[in-house]
């Protein structure tokens, strides 16, 4: 007995040492190498731990403040929560979104269900127009989808938002489906917003799609029960310069501070949540942060833009190379490098990790990403000339777009300005298109040239059309292109079709 003790005891033993995850360890372990003396050459503790959580929060929150962004756009512009802010004619450069395009009259909005169930009530495709578009959560995190791809299917629905920990004081979940309600999935916030972008039909304009959006409604499911549903709030925006960009100033931390006030603190957030209070953030509190706060988050804000910019034109990173043969580029266009997490709906988690990093890189630049990718559009990313050169804003370039863009609904190109990946402001026009075809001069070949400079001052008579300003309102000269396919002709299009690269011809 006692050797099967015995045994047992050392079988037991190389089984404990086994699952022990060690890593060699030099002789030298115990040596402090002067700890205490070096740790006090920090002057201000304090102040540098500041820095380092401002960073490490404004790129955990990066997402959030993207989100946040727009209702607060909202409420400058004269709405507020529960409102539908739509447009009669495609954003222009007074618009402030995040890579938007300037071919679509969107329709947006944002809800709260802090004080009960929500209902958005998505109209039914026509026609004349259909929605493609996602509600999101305050986390930007795609939900659910709407129109003829989304789970509406086409039909039209009411999108029901139910609060975390929602008592069934007006039907079970099972109950309210069964009443008609599509009751959005995976949805742990307080806040939601939605962007709809109109697909039209049979000749349909604008302003059509601006009628449409009309029939959505926002109300609280109580409304509904006691059949007391109020009248939706509309905003047309069109003609308003409504900005929802981020800006990387206070009034980022004010909106990560927003966040955190206006929604239940996530478990998986809890860690970065506690840092918040070195600069001043702290639920149910007032945001008053004191001078050395504000300074510290300043810094530490500059160094996560900084940290995202990088991500942004390293290649391989935010973006990748599209055309590539054993190895070498052929070509220097980009696609958006998503991974895995398109498939998945973009949660930006992986089995145990959040992918904090390339979540936050994604929404430095883009917003409202769908549940699932359909295939309505495909954007080429365009950081560089021919040259392998960064495009910037005191050249001219060409663009040569071929005849036969394998798009069934239209191509754009348009400029956005590298600091704030807006349209550069106060210009005329924003890109080009094939809406612009009409008035542009064709190559024989059918294809375009279209030529992009920081002025318009000697463009050719004739060739307006064909030429379009770099020009910024900002000191930040430097931009890239987006290339959107709408509706490519087939999934695999670009094995057999390539875009040719942006020449400098300034040289």
């Amino acid at each position: 007995m006692k050797n099967i003790i015995g045994s047992t005891a050392i079988a037991l033993s190389f089984l404990c040492s086994a699952s022990l995850a060690t890593t060699p360890t030099d002789a030298n372990f115990n040596d402090t190498g002067d700890i205490l003396a070096r740790s006090q050459k920090h002057a201000d503790i304090e102040y540098d731990i500041m820095v380092q959580r401002a960073t490490q929060a404004a790129i955990h929150y990066m997402p959030a403040v993207a989100q946040v962004d727009f209702i607060k756009a909202t409420v400058r512009a004269g709405g507020g929560y529960d409102t539908v802010n739509f447009v009669t004619k495609p954003f222009g450069s007074e618009k402030g979104f995040l890579t938007a395009n300037d071919t679509t009259a969107y329709a947006w909005g944002s809800i709260s269900v802090k004080n009960g169930p929500m209902v958005v009530e998505v109209p039914p495709m026509t026609d004349k127009v259909d929605y493609f578009g996602s509600f999101i959560s305050a986390w930007h995190v795609p939900m659910v989808d709407v129109g003829s791809r989304g789970a509406d299917e086409g039909d039209g629905g009411k999108y029901l938002f139910l609060p975390l920990g929602y008592s069934n004081e007006f039907g079970t979940a099972d109950e309210l489906a069964a009443q008609g309600y599509i009751i959005v999935p995976n949805f742990d916030t307080h806040d939601a917003s939605f962007s709809f972008r109109p697909t039209l039909l049979n000749g349909a304009t604008h302003a059509e799609a601006g009628e449409h959006a009309k029939g959505i409604k926002i109300y609280a499911l109580e409304e509904a029960v006691n059949g007391e549903i109020e009248p939706t709030d509309y905003l047309d925006a069109t003609d308003l310069p409504y900005d929802c960009l981020p800006y990387y100033n206070m009034t980022f931390i004010e909106d990560i501070n927003d966040v955190v006030q206006n929604n239940p603190v996530r478990e998986k957030d809890r860690a970065i949540y506690s840092m918040l209070q070195s600069i001043g953030i702290k639920k149910g509190e007032a945001f008053d942060p004191t001078p050395a706060q504000k300074k510290a988050a300043l810094e530490g804000l500059e160094l996560a833009y900084a940290y995202m910019q990088a991500k942004f034109v390293t290649e391989g990173e935010t973006v990748a190379p599209l055309w590539v043969k054993d190895g070498e580029k052929l070509s220097e266009w980009s696609f958006w490098n998503f991974g895995p997490q398109a498939q998945m709906g973009f949660p930006f988690e992986d089995g145990e990790e959040i992918l904090i990093d390339k979540r936050a890189a994604t929404y430095f630049y883009v917003t409202f990403l769908p549940s699932e990718l359909g295939g309505a559009t495909f954007y080429l990313t365009g950081l560089r000339d021919s040259d392998g050169n960064m495009l910037n804003g005191e050249d001219t370039y060409k663009l040569n777009v071929p005849a036969d863009v394998p798009a069934k609904d239209f191509w754009s190109a348009i400029v956005y300005n590298m600091e704030t990946k807006n349209f550069n402001r106060g210009v005329d026009r924003v890109g080009a298109s094939t809406k612009d075809l009409d008035k542009m001069v064709k190559n024989e070949d059918g294809s375009v040239d279209v030529y992009y400079a920081p002025n318009l001052d000697k463009v050719p008579e004739g060739y307006e059309a064909n030429w379009v300003t770099t020009e910024s309102a900002t000191n930040a000269n430097d931009w890239f292109f987006l290339f959107r396919l709408y509706r490519p002709e087939t999934k695999d299009w670009f094995k057999n079709w390539m875009l040719n690269d942006v020449e400098n011809i300034s040289k």
